[in-house]
């Protein structure tokens, strides 16, 4: 046997399934839900760390969407305030790394 206990895909155990392998698995409550949407996000962002790709970040952008879908954000919400926020302080073309500051 072999042991995940992580959020997967919704027709992943279909899939298993389809594989000749049985899947044990439930659906979680909102709470275990959110726990493991954070853990999902960190584990596809060091996927993408690791290798930088077209389907990496179509992983860490499913997960993102899920998020916002969790917290009743809409992705019309998040276009706005991503327009908003690289209009008032820019995006990360430049390739700008802040040394310092005399504060």
């Amino acid at each position: 046997m072999k042991t995940y206990n992580k959020l997967v895909r919704d027709k992943i155990p279909n899939i298993i399934k389809n594989d000749g392998v049985k899947p044990k698995f439930h659906v979680a409550d909102d709470k275990e839900y959110t726990s493991k949407l954070n853990e999902k996000l960190l584990e596809e962002v060091q996927e993408l760390i690791e290798k930088p790709c077209a389907e990496e970040i179509a992983d860490v952008l499913e997960v993102v969407e899920a998020i916002a879908r969790l917290h009743g954000i809409s992705l019309d919400a998040i276009k706005s305030e991503k327009i908003t926020k690289k209009s008032l302080r820019g995006g990360f073309n430049k390739k700008i790394i802040l040394e310092s500051t005399d504060e």
